[in-house]
């Protein structure tokens, strides 16, 4: 997480011999900090894959070769088995249509017998209808023979002749008679032809009937045999299938095992072949970076060495930084004379106390190399007693709100000015990072934070945070900053952030109370980031950027 620079203090160095050693300090620190200041290979390049060894490999593909003919012998079990499976569903699908055939035939002989036991029905009846006429004309016949016996052969005759009219008449009757006699024996005969015929049709019906019985008792039979054959190929069926089931998880298993192996050994060469893409690029940024640090480097010499020649510059930042309060100082060492109270003892006034004593309690260690400026004591003026007036309790005075102090306007102006801000903040390029550091003429001492800061020891190094940088980039150009981003966002113009330009200052959070950082140009800006990093260049970050950049050179 960024560090939020406080808002309550106007920071200001210690010395000005802490500065002075602070200024042989970047030299040495563009050089051996510049890869901490500049995004090194690990920010870039990911962490080395596992590169697998040639006997891995070997062993890998040794597992794939002894599971293929595993998976190959089971693959041909499994086709055997498939080819069986093929000839069961045939034999069954025929069983199938036998049956199918006998049931047929079976409804067809049970369709036959019924229509002969209907037949034989009809038969019966008209054989017994027959009968039955037969049994009336035999008793009519029967009567007219007792009668020609009783009365003689003759007798109708003589009555037919002497009931005749005349002659013609009587051989009408006779031929008459004569017919009903030949008619009546022929009906006789006719009736008893057709009782034979009946009783042969009766036969015949019935012999139909059991024929029509005996094929539906051997198509039932036939039917009981195919449901049996039926059940013997489906039994075999389902001992094939599961046979075949049996094959194909075993060839599963294996086939999995198969996968496993070549799955390995492609993880393996995949392993490999990540490491050669991770080596490649590795050195790839390695090249890239060293060009960059090369740069880098070129760049911060170069910006140290126009900052060092521009004594204008520092004589301009000198100036600023003598008129400024130190900025760790919580208590004022420098007495406040109230006018007209001469008659008091002035020595009252005087502040005695050591550089220890006035040392903030974010800062208890006292440093041979970082002296805190001492205060100049008050020489009191010589005064005649006076009576002492009574006292009188003053009033007290209401709490002010501190004013937010004012950036003096810049003592040169234009493209050289603004190179200049910018050749001081890359002349600084690889100093380490102190929370509450920097001053007008260059790195300082960091203070205490009771947290993060203090963790990476910032109250111990010698260096910037991100305003203590602006602070020092500008005072070259005679600008003098509060060491606080709120009021920093405040100090001068503000532009859109798209419109900004090389040398304005960019800021990021709420009303710009996290961070600020010099704009470069190019999509890059110059920052010290936050405790652990350094001075550096990076690319823009647009997230969390407020809306407006701040033009304090133009």
């Amino acid at each position: 997480m960024r560090q939020v620079t406080r808002g309550g203090f106007s920071r200001r160095g210690p010395s000005r011999a802490s500065a002075r050693l602070a200024q042989l300090l970047v030299g040495i620190g563009i050089v051996s900090a510049l890869v901490v200041g500049t995004p090194g290979v690990g920010a870039a390049v990911p962490p080395p894959p596992r590169n697998p060894s040639d006997s891995e490999i070997a062993s890998a593909d040794s597992q794939v070769s002894s599971n293929v003919g595993t998976v190959s012998a089971l693959i041909n079990q499994v086709a055997a088995a498939n080819e069986q499976l093929t000839s069961l569903d045939n034999e069954v699908a025929i069983k199938r249509e036998d049956v199918n055939k006998t049931l047929v035939d079976l409804q067809n002989a049970r369709s036959a017998a019924d229509t002969a036991a209907q037949a034989v029905g009809v038969t019966k009846q008209a054989l017994k209808d027959a009968g039955a006429q037969i049994a009336v004309a035999q008793t009519d016949f029967d009567k007219y023979a007792r009668s020609s016996y009783v009365k003689g052969t003759n007798t109708a005759s003589i009555s037919s002749f002497l009931d005749a009219k005349g002659p013609g008449d009587v051989l009408d009757r006779a031929q008459v008679l004569k017919l009903l006699s030949s008619s009546q024996r022929a009906v006789l005969d006719g009736l008893q032809r057709a009782r034979t015929e009946q009783a042969n049709k009766d036969s015949e019906t019935r012999q139909a009937k059991q024929q029509a019985d005996a094929a539906a008792e051997v198509a039932a039979n036939l039917k009981a045999l195919a449901e049996q054959a039926i059940e013997i190929a489906r039994n075999a069926l389902d001992q094939q299938v599961a046979k075949k089931a049996s094959i194909e998880a075993n060839r599963n298993s294996a086939q999995a095992q198969l996968d496993a192996a070549r799955n390995a050994v492609a993880g393996l060469q995949g392993q490999r072949q990540a490491y050669a893409t991770w080596d490649e690029q590795r050195r790839a940024e390695e090249a890239h970076q060293a060009a960059l640090e090369a740069a880098a480097k070129e760049a911060a010499a170069q910006a140290a060495a126009r900052a060092a020649a521009d004594q204008a510059a520092k004589d301009r930042a000198a100036a600023l930084a003598a008129a400024q309060r130190p900025h760790t100082a919580v208590e004022d060492p420098t007495p406040t004379v109230i006018p007209g109270d001469d008659d008091e003892d002035t020595s009252t006034g005087t502040d005695t106390s050591t550089d220890e004593e006035t040392t903030t309690d974010e800062d208890t260690t006292t440093d041979e190399d970082t002296p805190v400026a001492t205060p100049k004591p008050t020489t009191p003026k010589p005064t005649t007693p006076k009576p002492t007036p009574p006292t009188t309790t003053p009033k007290p005075t209401p709490p002010t709100t501190t004013p937010k102090p004012k950036p003096t306007p810049p003592a040169v102006g234009g493209s050289s000015a603004i190179e200049s801000v910018i050749d001081r903040g890359m002349s600084q390029l690889g100093i380490q990072y102190a929370w509450g550091g920097g001053d007008e003429n260059g790195p300082t001492r960091g203070i205490r934070d009771g947290g993060v800061a203090d963790s990476y020891g910032d109250f111990n190094k010698i260096g910037f945070d991100c305003s203590g940088l602006m602070i020092y980039a500008f005072a070259g150009v005679g600008i003098s900053l509060p060491h606080y981003t709120g009021y920093q966002y405040t100090a001068g113009t503000q532009v859109p952030a798209s419109e900004m330009k090389r040398g304005d200052m960019i800021f990021y959070g709420p009303n710009a109370s996290q961070h600020v950082a010099l704009y470069l140009g190019n999509g890059q800006m110059l920052e010290a980031p936050q405790s652990g990093s350094s001075v550096m260049v990076s690319p823009v970050r647009w997230g969390g950027m407020t809306p407006y950049a701040v033009r304090l050179v133009s």
